[in-house]
């Protein structure tokens, strides 16, 4: 099957349902719309024409190490030279170290494109921007002059070094130790699941590392943040010497296979890898976290993509596999499946889900550009953030999982052999709902920090604006989404008093009461919000378009919406089998 990057639909997505055009008007983003086209559509061929074919081949080579180097797929090289040349790592880059400046939302947008036409190349430039933004948040002036054009260009690639085989979630058990020399430090210790830790597009890798200093606290407040390149760079901005840190294992993993998930080893030689301390000390997870976050809503983003090429690949298979009769289907002969009711349901499912996925995570991108220091309200849209980031990455890597896998579903038997490339899209998800924060830990964000901040206000702000779209659907009688309207309606009133009771668990100190509600509920916001989202859509389609797109928001809000009162019943009464379910009883 051929990708085709739909661009109008991202851009329709992108200005009218998560609110760039809203954005615009109220001068927090100077990007216009014909601007925003351009650039995407152009994003678009690249990926269909650079990335897209490469796919199947980097699943089914991988990348494979030699000693300490790692070889990327056969046509990675010249994809990546050509990513470098159209300045696509740059869009949001400072300009100042020769960035384009341009939102965070057109950023989300172009990464929706990159991982629909293939997830194993993206990884490498997703991580790369958010080590920039962290950088650019907390690096010191040197430092930034140093690494950043380089890294912007793309002529550098950057990582995220966390995990440890000790320290998973858990980042305070952390071993990884920075001794001070001079102005700078020596690193050492062992980094696990880094990807793109080693590989052969670039001549140099800058790696941002977690590690502890000699009189460092116990706990993530005894964390600092480094920066370790591969190779030193001399003061005139050449190459140096190879530094102490190498690739010691890359993993065998069930998707993602081009993407190498490297084993990294720090002080291998015995005198340590130099690092530079980014930001202050004791302060390194704060200063990851600017990265992590932004690496969170592309996670989500990513399975949202993935969801999309699913979905086209599901449609294409339907329209052509004839089995049966079908009574919608009058020109005789086996009828194309997707005239059965079922696979109706299965794509229809498959679209909404997508669709409500992408909206999650795009309106979390311009809240992000809205939030900036000095833009209109800028607190109020900080916060916004805040609260979606954990919906957008959760939800939409979750959907990323169900939509593929229903998609296997809609080839049959074909779906599960290798050829149709149906299996690949399942496999290729699976991580996204792991790394960056599993999301269960997501969940526990929204319920312990997210739901709570303000008092509640900020959450109940935005379930204000759902509200607004649902009376506006109210009205519309033309595209008959009362019914739909309704069902939004009574979930949102849902949302808000199982908050308002996670919240109580919280101040009466039942944590863990409160927490073994978290992903019900995570799942009945991101559901609330995803039907709001296609029902606004509907309201601001053309003519045209408007049937189907209300057509599609009565489905997702009949099938999906409507069980959201229950999953936030049990977001808080469903929590004492939980609570009571001792290892012995899991266990027998």
């Amino acid at each position: 099957m051929t990708y085709t990057a739909a661009v109008d639909e991202m851009v329709f997505a992108l200005e009218k349902v998560a609110g760039l055009a809203e954005a615009r008007e109220a001068g927090a983003v100077e990007l216009g719309e014909d601007d925003v086209l351009a650039i995407l559509t152009e994003a678009g061929r690249f990926a269909e024409e650079e990335l897209a074919p490469l796919n199947e081949v980097g699943d089914r080579e991988h990348s494979r190490r030699d000693g300490a180097t790692v070889t990327t797929p056969k046509g990675w090289d010249k994809a990546y030279r050509a990513w470098v040349e159209g300045g696509w790592g740059s869009l949001t880059g400072e300009e100042e170290y020769g960035g384009q400046g341009l939102p965070m939302s057109l950023q989300i947008v172009l990464t929706d494109i990159v991982n629909q036409a293939n997830a194993g190349f993206s990884l490498n430039p997703l991580l790369t921007v958010g080590a920039v933004e962290a950088l650019q948040a907390h690096a010191s002036d040197a430092l930034k002059a140093t690494y950043l054009p380089r890294m912007i260009a793309g002529e550098w690639t950057g990582t995220m070094n966390l995990t440890e085989p000790q320290a998973g979630s858990d980042l305070g058990t952390l071993k990884a130790k920075a001794v001070p020399e001079g102005d700078h430090y020596r690193v050492f210790g062992q980094k696990i699941f880094i990807s793109y830790g080693e590989h052969d597009l670039t001549d140099n890798i800058i790696h941002l590392v977690l590690a502890r200093l000699p009189d460092a606290a116990e706990g993530t407040r005894g964390i600092s943040l480094f920066l370790v390149p591969k190779f030193l760079v001399n003061d005139d901005g050449s190459l140096g010497e190879r530094n102490d840190v190498e690739c010691v294992g890359v993993e065998d993993k069930l998707g993602i296979h081009a993407s190498p998930t490297c084993t990294m080893a720090y002080g291998t030689k015995g005198e340590g890898a130099i690092g530079y301390l980014v930001g202050e000390p004791g302060r390194g997870l704060n200063a990851m976290f600017t990265m992590m976050n932004q690496a969170r809503v592309s996670v989500g983003m990513q399975g949202a993509a993935v969801a999309e090429r699913a979905t086209q690949r599901a449609v294409a298979f339907a329209m052509e596999r004839r089995q049966g009769a079908a009574a919608t289907w009058a020109e005789g002969g086996p009828a194309p499946i997707a005239y059965h009711p079922d696979v109706k349901r299965m794509l229809l499912t498959m679209r909404g889900m997508t669709r409500a996925a992408r909206a999650i995570c795009y309106a979390c991108a311009v809240a992000i550009d809205r939030g900036r220091p000095g833009r209109p309200d800028a607190d109020f849209w900080k916060a916004r953030a805040d609260l979606l980031t954990p919906i957008a990455k959760a939800f939409a890597s979750d959907i990323g999982v169900e939509v593929s896998s229903l998609g296997i579903q809609v080839h049959g038997g074909m779906g599960y052999v290798e050829e149709t490339g149906a299996a690949q899209h399942f496999r290729d998800a699976r991580i996204f709902t792991i790394y960056e924060g599993t999301n269960g830990i997501q969940a526990i964000d929204l319920v312990r920090r997210k739901i709570t901040m303000a008092d509640g206000e900020v959450l109940a702000a935005y379930l204000k604006e759902l509200h607004g779209i649902a009376e506006a659907a109210r009205g519309a009688n033309d595209l008959a989404l009362g019914g739909a309207a309704r069902r939004l309606e009574t979930a949102i009133d849902a949302v808000a008093e199982a908050a308002t009771a996670l919240r109580a668990s919280l101040g009466a100190g039942e944590l863990d009461k409160a927490l073994a509600g978290a992903t019900p509920f995570l799942r009945a916001m991101g559901l609330t919000a995803g039907g709001a989202y296609l029902m606004k859509a509907a309201l601001h389609a053309e003519n045209g378009a408007a049937a189907g797109r209300a057509g599609l928001a009565r489905f997702f809000c009949e099938a999906y919406v409507a069980s959201v009162p229950s999953l936030a019943e049990n977001a808080v009464a469903g929590s004492d089998d939980i609570l009571a379910a001792t290892p012995d009883i899991l266990a027998a």
